[in-house]
């Protein structure tokens, strides 16, 4: 069995943002370069107000193509503004069970609502293979 092991040593301490503000065609760019499935969204000071899925963008996209919009509009307008995070000081053990039990594949990490990192399933495994 493994052992509960501190957060802060297998998080993303810098995860991929947008701003809520941000034009979404500026979003959908962003994870298109970096190859990732989402983004957080912070506002100004870095606190955490939702997530941009690429199914969020593709959402909206098609959206647009299908009422002839001009523009997409803003990160604001599609991201998911209910998002489960965990606090720095979580264990990490019971945030994994909390992602498999709510089938999330990443949470984003705060630190009085302030965006400090994200866990995904690749530092989980990271953990399982560091223990085993």
């Amino acid at each position: 069995m493994i052992r509960s092991v501190d957060l802060r040593d297998y998080m993303l301490p810098n995860p991929v943002v947008v701003l809520a503000n941000d034009n979404l065609f500026q979003a959908v760019d962003i994870i298109v370069k970096e190859r990732i499935s989402g983004v957080c969204v912070v506002d100004d000071k870095h606190i955490l107000v939702g997530v941009l899925s690429e199914m969020d963008c593709l959402r909206a996209i098609l959206g647009g193509i299908y009422n002839a919009a001009a523009s997409a509009g803003l990160v604001s307008e599609y991201m998911t503004g209910l998002v489960i995070s965990c606090d720095i000081r979580a264990d990490l053990v019971s945030v994994a069970e909390d992602m498999l039990k709510h089938g999330h594949r990443r949470r984003p990490v705060v630190d009085q609502g302030r965006l400090v990192g994200q866990i995904t399933c690749r530092q989980l495994l990271r953990v399982i293979s560091d223990f085993s």
